[in-house]
């Protein structure tokens, strides 16, 4: 036994904890955590592919329709702008005051009309006076012409008669066609536009009076891609649509190529010409252009929301039946294409597709080859060679 503790006496030192045992304990901790984040990993991964799986298995609704063959006659399409054949801005050479206006605004018109004439002034009268001053060199030509044959007076001054006599027509010729400046006639028939003087009015040389355009025939001016400049030439046909009158077409035909190409953009400008019967077309308006460049030809044409287009090769999708856990079910299969000219809303497939089977023409982005899909057409997509496009 333990005696009594003295004042003297010292604590007896309790026991220190082991190392081993805080090994154990640290790592026991250890594959508490470990356990714990490992666990936390294998459970997470267990849901993400059950959710992944889920969407792999998830039918997607999708829009598809049957290929089938159909006449595409290969074409070049433009936009460009109508153009009058002959087409100008009237105005006077000479300035002077309106006298009068002889054409009404918006009416057809005859070349050589009288159309604005400005005030004459004083014109006449120094007509008048020039004219005297050359009937006067005349009578003095013919006087001293006749003195001359009888060796009166010489050559020099005969001479000299007969150069008074021709600047004194000069003048008078001069002031006649300042006076004719001042009367406006119409260069070619067309129809006038609306006026933009007033009798009365001060009119500086130069200022418009009205346009003058001759609307039938009308050209058609529009560009097209170096590349495309040896598919056309002079004489091929063209269709129309002109802006404000829907769906109506024209026709008309090539009339000529610029002789030069434009560095700047690599296009040709080509000119078209078509009747305007009731000159219902007007100079400006925006215009669709089609040139048919080849005969036409039975190819399969897709919509073009049925192309899924990439740096790698353009692709659809092709629906097929399978039977999966006992079911027949539509399955996408990726497949790659190769295409042709576009027309409208569609593009021609020239390889990769057979007629009648069945192609997703929206909704691609969803699926991959392997997805089950439901077709839904409740809603029609553009699939048309002749669009009704708004024109402006």
């Amino acid at each position: 036994m333990t005696g009594p503790l003295t004042a003297d006496s010292t604590p007896t030192p309790e026991p220190k904890p082991r190392p081993f045992r805080r090994l154990v304990i640290m790592l026991l901790i250890l594959i508490i955590l470990l356990g714990a984040v490992f666990g936390w990993g294998a459970l997470r991964s267990m849901f993400v592919a059950k959710f992944l799986a889920s969407l792999k298995d998830k039918p997607q609704t999708v829009s598809a329709m049957q290929v089938v063959e159909s006449k595409f006659s290969p074409e070049i399409t433009a936009t460009g702008n109508l153009v009058a054949i002959q087409g100008t801005s009237l105005s006077a050479q000479v300035a002077g005051i309106v006298d009068t206006i002889d054409f009404t605004s918006g009416t057809d018109i005859t070349k050589g009309q009288v159309l604005l004439t400005l005030r004459p002034n004083n014109d006449p009268a120094i007509l008048a006076q020039l004219q005297a001053a050359a009937d006067l060199a005349a009578i003095t030509y013919k006087r001293d012409l006749a003195q001359y044959q009888a060796k009166a007076v010489s050559l020099q001054t005969v001479d000299a008669d007969r150069a008074n006599l021709d600047s004194a027509r000069a003048q008078v010729s001069s002031q006649k066609e300042l006076m004719a400046e001042k009367i406006i006639r119409a260069p070619f028939s067309g129809r006038i536009g609306i006026r933009a003087v007033s009798l009365g009015q001060y009119l500086a040389a130069g200022t418009a009076i009205a346009s003058l355009q001759q609307l039938d025939p009308i050209d058609v001016d529009f560009y097209v891609p170096q590349a495309d400049l040896a598919a056309i030439k002079p004489g091929m046909k063209i269709t129309v649509t002109v802006g404000g009158f829907g769906n109506k077409t024209f026709d008309g035909t090539i009339k000529a190529l610029n002789s030069s190409i434009s560095t700047q953009t690599l296009m040709v400008q080509v000119r078209g010409e078509m009747r305007n019967p009731g000159d219902e077309l007007r100079p400006g308006a925006f215009a669709r252009i089609a040139i048919v460049t080849g005969e036409p030809k039975n190819f399969i044409t897709l919509p073009k929301t049925a192309i899924t287009y990439n740096p790698y090769g353009d692709t659809v999708y092709l629906v097929e039946k399978q039977t999966k856990d006992g079911k027949t079910v539509d399955i996408a299969r990726q497949l790659f294409v190769t295409l042709g000219e576009t027309r409208g809303d569609q593009v021609a497939v020239t390889k990769g597709l057979k007629p009648g089977e069945t192609v997703v023409t929206a909704g691609q982005l969803k699926l991959h080859s392997g997805s089950i899909v439901n077709i839904n057409n409740a809603i029609k997509l553009p699939n048309s060679p002749n669009p009704t496009v708004p024109l402006y």
